[in-house]
């Protein structure tokens, strides 16, 4: 399995070390100001959470001091988490004794495109976090799980869903003695972090919580439990649909025999309920925790093939060979329709990343160091760039969070921001905020840059404004 680990972990990393995504250069920030001496800040002097995920922020600040490029360490640390997600669901195959789910998981897992998409955030550690609290739990072993699942809520909160999950087990199905121990290193982790995060930034609780559940709110998003229907769309293919229905014959085999995969699948419809009363807005990223279940679903669905077990009572050498094969055949046929999947997602990376970048740098070589910048999303134009940030989606600071209303959009918002923070700088995308283009920037502002969309494969220009205070 370490094997397994390098090799996945590395095809991976190659294939993918570009990958890039606005939302997780914020806590790239995060980690260069604390690599830098500047404190766990964002806009340096400002002590705002605005970073869900301070475990990869700091995993990431000490791994920066021996190698310097966050973003692509990101993708390395998420490509061996998505390695080690594949390897802890065959682990639990192993102990509950389902062997087809653990192959289906090995091959599928690493190479989910929803998991892909997420390299670069603390997404695939988080998940790797939980998965090894469920295999530690399953070994019984509950101190490390008690280590695993604080790690996973540290990496996101929702970890503490898990906790959940397995307690409720525990009490109902073990009673034994309490893991004192376990509970003790769980518990000391989230106060530990609560107790510095309070006096720090005088709450635990990310802002982003609360911006994202506005940004649901508004009349142009989509709060969670609706957009999950849109994120399905881009799996309507034959591949999925075929999956899809493999996941339902497992979820069907799980109830039917009390399986203990239950455990994880029941973590899942947790996620999928609390995400929703939560109300936060469609981010593709929040759906990730999703496919844990839905592969381990799959490989049972697969595991139906086995005529041994689920359809015939033969058990002679020839039907198990024959079902062997199909088992096989099917897991060959998934793992390189996914593969292809992959291969299509690789040629179409996001393309707003070479345009924010090349804004970012202009921006740091062209501004001063205390000269704030607005724009829309801040997150590569703030890594690169380096500058205070005023962010029209309300991410950084928290007053501008709750203009974010059913009533309102981040043109609104952007509006607003610039009249109560007097950015220095402003850059916007051509077209997209008219009212603030034709008021505010044009009497206040004067084009200081053009970023011809073209020359970057980006479909819109981007302006940078230099405005008066």
């Amino acid at each position: 399995m370490v094997v397994y680990g390098i090799v996945v972990s590395v095809l991976i990393f190659i294939a993918f070390s570009n990958q890039a995504y606005d939302d997780p250069f914020i806590t790239y920030r995060y980690a260069a100001n604390i690599l830098n001496g500047n404190g766990f800040v964002y806009n340096v002097g400002e002590r705002v959470l605005s970073t869900t995920t301070p475990l990869f922020t700091l995993l990431l600040a000490i791994s920066g001091s021996l190698w310097h490029d966050l973003p692509r360490l990101a993708v390395l640390l998420g490509a061996a988490s998505l390695a080690a997600g594949g390897w802890l669901l065959w682990d639990l195959s192993r102990t509950w004794m389902t062997p087809v789910v653990g192959w289906a998981a090995l091959v599928l897992y690493p190479t989910f495109p929803l998991l892909i998409a997420t390299l670069g955030s603390e997404t695939p550690l988080y998940l790797a976090l939980c998965l090894a609290a469920f295999a530690s739990y399953s070994h019984q072993r509950y101190t490390l799980t008690g280590l695993t699942a604080g790690l996973a809520t540290l990496a996101r909160p929702d970890g503490i869903l898990v906790v959940v999950i397995l307690t409720i087990h525990y009490l109902l199905r073990r009673r034994v003695a309490i893991p004192w121990l376990g509970i003790s290193i769980f518990l000391a982790i989230l106060l530990g972090w609560g107790i510095f995060a309070w006096a720090y930034f005088g709450s635990p609780v990310p802002v982003t919580l609360a911006a994202k559940q506005q940004q649901g709110a508004m009349v142009i998003s989509q709060r969670f439990a609706e957009g999950f229907l849109t994120v399905l769309r881009g799996y309507r293919s034959w591949l999925y649909l075929f999956e899809g229905l493999l996941a339902v014959l497992g979820v069907a085999l799980a109830f039917y025999r009390r399986s203990p995969w239950l455990l994880v699948l029941s973590w899942t419809g947790l996620y999928f309920i609390s995400y929703s009363l939560l109300g936060v807005s469609r981010y593709f990223w929040y759906y990730a925790p999703l496919v844990p279940g839905f592969v381990a679903a799959v490989g049972l669905g697969i595991s139906t093939l086995n005529f041994r077990s689920t359809i015939s009572r033969d058990s002679s050498a020839a039907s198990l060979k024959w079902a062997n094969f199909l088992v096989g055949f099917f897991l060959i046929i998934l793992t390189f329709g996914q593969l292809s999947s992959l291969w299509l997602a690789r040629q179409q990376p996001d393309n707003r990343y070479p345009v924010y970048r090349a804004v970012g740098q202009w921006l740091r070589s062209n501004t001063r160091t205390d000269q704030s910048v607005g724009a829309l999303e801040v997150g590569i134009i703030g890594y690169y760039g380096g500058r205070p940030m005023v962010d029209f989606a309300g991410l950084i600071q928290p007053q501008l969070a709750a203009r974010l209303t059913s009533g309102k959009d981040y043109e609104d918002a952007a509006i607003w921001a610039v009249k109560t923070y007097h950015p220095e700088y402003l850059v916007l995308q051509a077209g997209l905020f008219p009212r603030l283009e034709q008021g505010f920037v044009k009497e206040n502002c004067q084009k200081a840059h053009d970023f011809p969309g073209a020359d970057y494969g980006y479909p819109a220009n981007l302006y940078v404004f230099s405005c008066n205070r």
